[in-house]
């Protein structure tokens, strides 16, 4: 929960706020204002000293004394619980001390992970509230926390299967680093870029990690006075990188997140503005709209598109300050997506648009709360220059206002639109309300559409608070309030579920706001009053009668859903989902207005319901619950009135109707009895005083009916002393009115409509509470004595078999006592009893701390809690052994001993549903803009009330004491019994019990093993399997398979595995099994690695000195003697110790159990599956097991051998020995200096790195002396600091260990002692091309090469001789089924590697990759093996790179498609290393540029050509040489399939040279969708696809045009055609970079209304389809001299008809003025079809213009009709709207034009 602001200047200080340190010596940092409201609050300050003192000291001790667990984690639980219940209720010095102290022992490297969570969940708590520490107070290093991400996150040895995470642990380090982030010290920033820079090499993936850092880690909120020291180091350099990346790779969206961070961080001292066109440009194309006809969407697009969380916090953050072009880019954005949000577009990309509405007022609202209203902090202010002000919140609710009034209606609902409105409607109520009240009238009239209603009234009900308050902006609002609430009324409706919903919660949320008060007597009293307020005044004399109308609305709706009408009799009795939401909904409605309703009203409405009630019999189901609902809200509001009507009569009823004894035995009840007896109990739920009154009434009444036969009948008599009970004995608000004290006084002195909407006063809440008097005590001890002591009497004989009771009558004594027990839970102090003790060592206290909760337990008298506990467990005892079937009575006594061990007045599921609904409710009504808690009186209340509960359920972690030990024993008898549904319930309550109680599990595991040894004989299978289901637990709770403890696995793990022995087990039953799969699989699922090292380091235990000698508040404890921390010490190493012998024991235990005779399979592989859970990366297997493993490898069971594969890998890993490394530094061995500002790419100072045929290692003593750095990515962009090779063969361990010694690793460990055994194998397995065959090889292959990377130069070479033979048979023998694996083989090979250590494989692979030998199958592959090992070395290898490609040039006029795709493929990687990204040195790879100036000159054959290029090449290479075209042709096949492999892999997209290709893919691609043409064709468009939703640099927009340009003079109409489908897609994905160049966009509205007359009818059409695109996304303006031009040539004049045969052939030509006619009008219905949702004021003139073409020849008259029918479709659904717009005469044409004429005519 947010903590209330502290009061700013002139308002009223805080009670109890910010003062001297008082008499406590202490100011706390941020308490939980709602404590002070409490009615007990005086008690509290004390109460939370104590707890404090406590954990401070205690915290203190557990980590001098080295104990981890359980001291330090218990005391750290009990610090959350403490902010839980107090807030920051502590100094700032113990503040800091509690976050270092945790900083420290989060940042332990060897603690165990799941203790490292719950440290981490606290050290957020503690950081959350940034604004209480600044940096002065509190420094963190970065250096721990990069640490732990890197160990963690980037884990070396978790694939491996050595370390176990949970999934959460990502995102709690991320958080964790978020919130230190701010305390880094000044030179964090520097020292970041130096340790990460180094991993930017785009082309690996070591980038992905380096930006993924420096988007985690990099402090943004440096005070500016530091800035040098902070984003001015890095933000040109990472700016200048997103510009120039063109091709959306991962990590661009984390920069993106990185920017929006920083922007927001830093609004003002920034200039964006350079950078706005292409942050708006990236952030249009991440939405992936869909645009054009035929559009390949990219997948990474997809995937790797921005968060638009991210992308709003950077806009909202640019925007304001002088210049105004953030907000001129917005509302562009806005314009060119509007038509997408219309209702009857739908698609995948809906959710990020309506994402982008709901966030971004949300996001303008907060910023405008951090400017205005906020308190001022520490943290950097805004400066005023950059503030928003009054002129920007309106232009920025002007731009979005029409997509959020569109996305109302949408396809997935209006709950996005609603939360975007109600942000707006706090910041301009009178531009956004009007709009959508114009929208709900007509839908509350409309009986056709209720999808309108329920989407408008929900919006409605997002702006209520604005539209309520008025205010200056728009005082008419409230005006607004009395017809919708009236017309509304028809929506309580009992057919339409979600209509009758939507209303109560409209109405519901109107009179919470608005006192129902009749204020029209005060028109004659004063004449002060303004125009609107006399208004309102006259308005409210209609209250009464919407009141009342609502309950005759309530009263038909409750008469159309009794039991009779909605279903037969032998349907359930129970309500049905939908009738308990409706039940609810009605009954919250009604109670919220009659709460708000001045006296009359309700006396009126009191009168009402009363004589419905009384005048009806209800059936008690359905419509009687209803009614009985609407009673009791009437009664809560009025206790005193409404009781004096309802009870005497009730009581008179009831008495009449059981005079007669013989109703006392009747199994049926008269209707009319059960009816009064539900009402009854349903009105006394009220104030406890106010019922004293009439108590003998009703114990008279409990008397006559607590032992009715009838079930139904005794159970409403319980219900009513329940009710009793708790109205008397617990502490609630009574009132929940939305002014403190009521409407009840004269209008002279209090005039309600100045309370419209106005927020309740957090300091003058007036919250009246229940407090139990002494007099209610004594009643409800009163009513105890009386009812349930006799019912415990005879319980007790019955449990001593003194007595015998029929079933119904046990189970209707035990509905008593369970009545009595929760009516007065609060009542009954907890069981008490002797602690268990001996369950876990500590040397720290570990006691509890009780909670007042508002009531002294009154010890004087018996606690019946004991006494029912005692009857009970006998009763129990007697039940299970003489009657097991009677399970009614089970399940109450389950139930009874629930609320026994838990209930103390409110139960946790009631409380966290209340607290969901609390949130939601604030949610939809709170004013974010002025923040300071200004919620309603009554939601500010329910929080007081939520804050008393959670006190009275804060009893978890309590004491596990003897009673308690014998009820969690009951309850595993009973879980274990014979009945499945008494086991399912009972072990419920056993879960929720073993979460309570500290360490109990560990004494009730040995009692759920006993269940599963297979030495018992007298387990049944029911008992087996209450006792599986008992270790699995639900999915919220414990698991008691799998603790994180070493004691308590040893006892499970091995238990699991052999109770496959036990007699009771059948893997015949389906459920048995499946509940071990389910067993074993959530062990997996939820298996972390527990910890082997509990060590404390030094710098813990001095912060927790301090912490423990830390005063303010502190109790007196002696300070530990050097002795204790000796012994803590010792007990420390002896856990250790303790722990290793567990593991160990554990692993033997469980070789054991595997390794038993008879053990069925399926526990085999369950053990073995535990086995490999328990490899850690910090302690080697035992050797029992490793050799268990090993065997393993060749079992029969492919699941057993996986397992043994991986973790024999693991294993391997774990016997890896260290290899020594040297620090290097490079510039002496490239004799270059270090460069002096960053440049990255080729430069003198790396070239050393790269591979160079001259100076490779051939010999012993060259290998020896070369310097090999494996990891390819160190000195692409900067040299580390620190730089660290492999030392040299001599001084590395000895590998080759002798066979004895030992049972990709094995190569690794053991050196080259398995090649002879594996030579000759290898040279069987490669002669034979089977798919299995081809895969083992090439897998031992691959490992024998990564494993060679520390041999000796001989024994390399040796290997070498060995395989170069065996790859070159590979290579010829390779399929479709093994290229894979080879591809695979080659590239694991290769991967971080040093290529000179591998030249003999590089030489190889380029020996002949294209020989055509074995067909072009093999060629292809062969090229795909060398791409996997040439794209692992990136820019290491420019000289192959050269040699391949001088290689391939000639050969790219391949013949076989597979060839030329791969070829096309290959060239993307050549080029790949060829980047334009900033500070880059020119690359020595080779270069695009040239490469294409070398294409084009072989293509000029073809781009010479007018004519239809076609494609006439046969598929086979004829004898002799062919002329150029056709080699051309082939040329270009290669080309195309090059360009559409490098779109979606290269870092820029189309370079200027590629631009020049293009005139010759416009004359190709085809213009119709037609599948079937040839391959040239179809690559030709999906190329020009690709290219056209590339990211162009602003430099290169002059260049595409001036392409685009000369071909619009082509001679060939399809390129014509071609370049307005590239035109569309390439300015969409490049808006504001077009808008943003004023000669583009004239250019382009040259050639697109250029192309309108265009001799070839197709591109005419196309071009009016581009050029509506365009208008519609307000690229180009409909302004005059369009439309005069469009004008004027519709009026060319047609040359005269000459008569000729009608049959003739020169027709067919159209003439030059038909052209021009024809151009005007399509440019008309261009324009026309440019607002297809709405009718600007040109629209009506167009339309009569075109309207006059209708009878022109063809094709003009098939476009006018076209548009019409357009026009109609796109406007008929808003019709009534879009007709004012035009006038009378035009309406007549129109619909002339519109409706077709008849057919009989």
């Amino acid at each position: 929960m947010e903590l209330a602001e502290r009061a700013r200047v002139g308002e009223p200080p805080e009670p109890g706020g910010r003062s001297e340190p008082g008499p406590r010596g202490f100011v706390p940092q941020k308490e939980i204002v709602y404590n002070k409201l409490l009615p007990y609050a005086e008690r509290l300050d004390a109460e939370s000293d104590l707890q404090l003192a406590q954990i401070k000291c205690n915290l203190g001790r557990a980590v001098q004394l080295q104990e981890l667990w359980p001291g330090g984690l218990f005391w750290t639980r009990k610090l959350s619980t403490y902010i839980r219940l107090y807030g920051r209720k502590f100094s700032k010095e113990d503040h800091v001390l509690f976050i270092k102290l945790l900083y420290e022992l989060v940042s332990i490297p060897k603690l165990e992970i799941s203790m490292m969570q719950g440290f981490a969940r606290l050290l957020i708590n503690l950081l959350k509230k940034k604004e209480l520490l600044s940096r002065d107070d509190l420094e963190l290093p970065w250096r721990p926390l990069y640490d732990m991400v890197e160990r963690i996150l980037y884990s070396k040895t978790e694939h491996l299967g050595l370390n176990w995470f949970p999934n959460s642990v990502e995102n709690i380090l991320k958080t964790l680093v978020k919130s230190c982030r701010p305390y880094f010290p000044a030179d964090a920033t520097a020292e970041m870029l130096e340790e990460w820079r180094p991993l930017m090499c785009p082309f690996d993936v070591t980038m992905q990690k380096a930006i993924t850092y420096f988007e985690i880690f990099l402090p943004t909120s440096l005070p500016p006075e530091l800035h040098h020291k902070g984003f001015k180091l890095w933000f040109d350099e990472l700016i200048g990188l997103w510009v120039s990346v063109q091709n959306l790779p991962q990590w661009e969206g984390q920069l993106v997140n990185l920017f929006a961070r920083l922007a927001t961080d830093n609004i003002g001292y920034i200039d964006w503005d350079p950078y706005v066109p292409k942050i708006f440009t990236r952030i249009l194309r991440s939405l992936n709209l869909p645009v054009g006809s035929s559009q390949v969407l990219v997948p990474r697009f997809l995937t790797n598109a921005y968060d638009i969380g991210h992308a709003v916090i950077w806009i909202t953050a640019m925007m304001g300050g002088p210049s105004k072009l953030v907000q001129k880019h917005l509302a562009g954005l806005f314009n060119s997506i509007t038509s997408f949000y219309h209702p009857s577009n739908n698609g995948r990309w809906l959710n990020k648009l309506m994402k982008l509405l709901q966030r971004l007022p949300n996001s303008i609202v907060r910023r405008l709360h951090r400017e205005r209203y906020k308190k001022p902090s520490w943290l950097t202010p805004v400066p005023d220059s950059h503030k928003l002000t009054d002129q920007d919140v309106t232009d920025f609710v002007q731009c979005i206002i029409q997509p959020v009034l569109l996305a109302m209606f949408s396809k997935t609902g209006s709950l996005e639109a609603a939360q975007a409105l109600q942000n707006l409607a706090l910041m301009r109520p009178e531009l956004v309300i009007p709009p959508v009240l114009e929208r709900t009238y007509p839908a509350l009239e409309t009986l056709t559409e209720p999808h309108q209603l329920t989407a408008t009234l929900s919006c409605v009900i997002g702006v209520a608070r604005s539209l309520v308050s008025g205010g200056r902006w728009f005082p008419e609002g409230p005006t607004h309030m009395l017809p919708l609430l009236m017309r509304a009324l028809p929506g309580v409706d009992p057919n339409d579920f979600s209509k009758c919903m939507i209303t109560f919660q409209f109405i519901a949320t109107f009179s919470t706001l608005v006192p129902l008060v009749d204020c029209s007597s005060v028109l004659q009293e004063r004449n002060d009053l303004t125009e609107v307020e006399r208004e309102l005044c006259s308005a409210t004399a209609e209250f009464e009668d919407f009141v009342l109308q609502f309950m005759d609305r309530c009263f038909g709706l409750i008469e159309s859903s009794t039991l009779e009408q909605t279903r037969e009799e032998t349907e359930t009795e129970k309500m049905t989902h939908l009738e308990s939401l409706v039940e609810l909904g009605l009954s919250s409605t009604f109670s919220t207005i009659l709460t708000q309703c001045s006296k009359e009203i309700f006396m009126v409405a009191l009168q009402k319901v009363f004589n419905f009630s009384t005048s009806h019999i209800f059936e008690t189901r359905v419509a009687g619950r209803m009614v009985a609902d609407m009673c009791r809200a009437a009664v809560k509001c009025c206790p005193e009135e409404s009781l004096k009507l309802f009870v005497p009569h009730c009581c008179s009823v009831i008495t009449q109707l059981t005079m007669n004894d013989d109703v006392l035995n009747d199994e049926e009840l008269d209707k009319e009895l059960l009816w009064n007896l539900q009402l009854l109990s349903e009105i006394t739920r009220v104030d406890g005083r106010k019922l004293l009154l009439y108590r003998e009434q009703l114990v008279k009444i409990l008397q006559r009916t607590l032992h009715l036969t009838c079930k139904q009948g005794y159970t409403l008599s319980c219900n009513l002393l329940h009710h009793l009970l708790r109205s008397t004995t617990l502490i609630y608000p009574t009132e929940y009115c939305s002014v403190p004290g009521g409407f009840d006084k004269p209008p002279s002195e209090y005039f309600p409509i100045k309370d419209w909407g106005k927020p309740g006063d957090l300091w003058n809440l007036g919250i009246q509470w229940h407090v139990p008097s002494l007099e209610e005590v004594s009643f409800a001890f009163y009513l105890l004595d009386s009812f349930l002591q006799p019912e415990l009497i005879k319980l007790q004989h019955c449990g001593d078999g003194k007595l015998e009771m029929s079933r119904d009558d046990i189970l209707q004594s035990l509905t008593i006592v369970h009545n009595c027990l929760i009516g007065s839970g609060n009542l009954l102090p907890p069981l008490k009893g002797e602690p268990v003790t001996n369950l876990v060592p500590s040397m720290v206290s570990l006691e509890e701390t009780k909670l007042y909760t508002g009531l002294e337990y009154d010890l004087s008298r018996e606690n019946h809690r004991e006494a029912i506990a005692a009857v009970i467990r006998k009763l129990l005892n007697h039940i299970l052994d003489n009657s097991e079937d009677d399970t009614k009575s089970l399940f109450l006594i389950i139930k009874i001993i629930g609320d026994l061990l838990q209930f103390q007045g409110s139960h946790k599921h009631e409380f966290d549903s209340r607290w969901k609904s609390f949130n939601l409710v604030k949610k939809s009504m709170e004013n974010r803009l002025h923040g300071k808690k200004q919620h309603i009186r009554a939601l500010l209340i329910d929080r007081v009330m939520l804050q008393h509960e959670l006190r009275t359920l804060t009893v978890e972690g309590c004491e596990y004491k003897k009673i308690h030990q014998d009820m969690i024993r009951d309850l595993l008898r009973l879980s274990t019994s014979s009945y499945s549904q008494v086991r399912n319930k009972a072990q419920q309550t056993f879960f929720a019990a073993l979460g309570a109680y500290n360490f109990c599990c560990r004494d009730i595991i040995p009692l759920v093993l006993e269940f599963l040894r297979p030495d018992r004989q007298d387990v049944t299978q029911q008992q087996f399997k209450g006792a599986l289901y008992c270790l699995l637990g639900n999915h919220s709770g414990v698991c008691l398979a799998n603790l994180h403890d070493w004691d308590c696995i040893v006892q499970t793990w091995p238990a699991i595995v052999s109770s496959g022995l036990s007699q009771a087990m059948s893997l015949e039953k389906p459920s048995i099994v499946r509940l071990f799969d389910d067993l074993a699989e959530k062990i997996h699922r939820q298996y972390e690695t527990i910890g082997l090292d509990f060590t404390i380091p030094k710098s813990c235990v001095e912060i927790a000195e301090l912490l423990q000698q830390s005063k303010n508040p502190s109790i007196n404890q002696i300070l530990l003697s050097p002795e204790k921390i000796k012994e803590g010490i010792k007990r420390q190493q002896e856990k250790n110790a303790d722990a290793l012998r567990n593991y160990e024991n554990l692993v033997d235990t469980l070789l054991d159990g595997v390794e038993q005779r008879n053990l069925p399979w399926k526990f085999e592989h369950i053990g073995i599956g535990l086995l490999s859970l328990l490899l850690r990366d910090d302690r080697v297997l035992p050797l029992r097991a490793i050799r268990f493993f090993v065997e393993n490898l060749n079992h029969d069971a492919i699941v057993v051998r996986k397992m043994a594969i991986s973790a024999v890998a693991g294993i391997l890993k774990q016997l890896k020995r260290t290899h020594k490394k040297l620090t290097i530094n490079p510039c002496e061995i490239s004799g270059y200096p270090k460069p002096t500002q960053i440049i990255a790419g080729d430069r003198p100072d790396n070239h050393w790195l790269h591979y160079d045929s001259k100076t490779l290692p051939r010999t012993k003593k060259e290998w020896e002396s070369s310097c090999f750095v494996e990891k390819t990515h160190w000195g692409y962009y900067t040299w580390p600091k620190n730089m660290v090779v492999y030392a040299g063969v001599e001084e590395q361990p000895k590998l080759g260990r002798s066979r004895e010694d030992m049972t990709e690793g094995i190569f690794r460990n053991f050196d080259d002692a398995f090649l002879p055994v594996l030579k000759p194998h290898l040279e069987r397995l490669v002669a034979d091309s089977h798919e299995s065959t081809q895969r083992c090889v090439a897998e031992i292959i691959a490992g024998l090469i990564r494993g060679s990377k520390h041999w000796t130069f001989e024994k390399v070479e040796k290997l070498w001789e060995l395989l170069c033979p065996l790859l070159r048979t590979a290579l010829s023998n390779i399929t479709v089924e093994t290229y894979n694996d080879w591809g695979a083989c080659i590239a694991t090979s290769c991967e971080s590697r040093d290529p000179r250590k591998l030249h003999w494989l590089f030489e190889l692979l380029l020996e002949s990759p294209l020989s055509g030998e074995g067909g072009s199958f093999v060629d292809a592959c062969r090229l795909y093996v060398l791409q996997g090992g040439l794209a692992q070395q990136e820019w290491r290898v420019p000289e192959l790179l050269h040699r391949l490609l001088k290689y391939l040039e000639p050969k790219l006029t391949q013949v076989y498609k597979n060839v030329r795709e791969r070829i096309g493929s290959v060239l993307t990687y050549i080029f790949m290393i060829d980047v334009s990204l900033p500070n880059t040195a020119p690359t020595t790879s080779p270069h695009v540029p040239e490469f294409t100036a070398r294409i084009l000159e072989k293509l000029k054959p073809l781009m010479d050509v007018d004519e239809e290029i076609q494609n006439h090449v046969m598929e086979e290479n004829g004898i002799g040489e062919e002329d150029e075209r056709t080699q051309g042709i082939k040329l270009l096949k290669t080309i195309l399939k090059w360009l559409m492999a490098s779109a979606g892999r290269s870092f820029s997209t189309a370079v200027t040279e590629q631009l020049q290709l293009l005139p010759l893919f416009f004359k190709i691609a085809p213009v119709e969708n037609d599948n079937s043409y040839d391959e040239l064709k179809r690559d030709a468009k999906l190329c020009l696809s690709l290219m056209s939703q590339g990211l162009l640099y602003p430099h290169q927009v002059p260049l595409v045009l001036q392409v685009l340009k000369q071909t619009a003079r082509s001679s060939s109409w399809h390129a014509r055609y071609t370049i307005l489908t590239y035109l569309q897609t390439m300015v969409f994905y490049n808006l504001f970079i077009f808008l943003n160049n004023e000669d583009a966009v004239k250019d382009i509205r040259w050639l697109v209304i250029s192309l309108l007359e265009d001799e070839q009818l197709e591109v005419r059409e196309m071009a009016a389809t581009t050029l509506s695109g365009l208008l519609q996304c307000n690229f180009l303006t409909m302004d005059s001299p369009m439309q005069i031009h469009f004008e004027q040539l519709c009026k060319t004049k047609l040359p005269k008809k000459r008569k000729r045969d009608p049959g003739s052939v020169g027709d067919t030509i159209p003439s030059a003025e038909l052209v021009k006619r024809h151009a005007g009008v399509l440019g008309l219905g261009a324009c026309v079809l440019s607002s297809p949702y709405d009718v600007p004021t040109w629209m009506p003139q167009l339309l009569m213009n075109l309207s006059a073409h209708l009878n022109d020849p063809q094709p003009i008259e098939m476009t006018v009709k076209k548009t019409l029918s357009n026009f109609r479709r796109t406007h008929h659904d808003n019709w009534q709207e879009h007709k004012q717009q035009f006038t009378d005469d035009q309406l007549l044409v129109l619909t002339d034009l519109l409706v077709s004429p008849c057919y009989y005519a």
